[in-house]
């Protein structure tokens, strides 16, 4: 996995990552770029970021419908992958760990289980995607509000429409009839 800065054409500068054999290359997205202030932009940290040897992957007896093969081969796959002890950047470490999600424990390691196909691969595959997902959703930050006043014609149109309202209503009363 390798990271190398590539000028294109148009005189911006890219970056091209080399993708372990284990993300499934029909799925791989461009990398993602997010605003981290106003003008600075960071990159995203991906699954492909981590190395191979953080993640432990074990295969267990998946659950659910599949006949005889459910009770004889382990297709389901367990991910553990330690949030505290990785080589991912404090900020995501710290942002992961906040996430209130019920696949990290208190010890902060992320349990993801894949039992969703009938193959290890796919499983294997699937619970790396739901990983890079989890780590995309703790590293989205919302956009600063930037506070702004009505404007003139905006209050003059609410309070005439009060003012409409509260003479309907004041009419609502009784009719004396002298």
């Amino acid at each position: 996995m390798g990271h190398k800065p590539h000028q294109s054409g148009s005189g911006s500068t890219n970056l091209i990552v080399t993708v372990p054999e284990y993300i499934n290359q029909g799925d791989l997205h461009q990398r993602q770029h997010t605003q981290c202030s106003h003008h600075v932009f960071c990159l995203m940290v991906r699954v492909s970021d981590i190395p191979e040897s953080q993640i432990e992957f074990s295969a267990i007896r998946a659950s659910g419908p599949g006949g005889q093969n459910v009770n004889k081969v382990s297709t389901a796959i367990h991910l553990r992958f330690d949030v505290k002890t990785s080589s991912l950047p404090e900020t995501v470490k710290s942002k992961l760990l906040e996430l209130r999600d019920t696949r990290i424990n208190t010890d902060g390691v992320i349990v993801i289980k894949a039992q969703k196909f009938r193959s290890q691969e796919k499983n294997k595959l699937e619970s790396l995607e739901r990983l890079d997902e989890l780590l995309q959703r703790s590293q989205y930050t919302d956009k600063p509000r930037r506070k702004t006043r009505p404007s003139r014609s905006a209050v003059r149109k609410r309070l005439d429409s009060k003012k409409k309202q509260s003479s309907i209503k004041k009419n609502r009363g009784k009719v004396d009839d002298y």
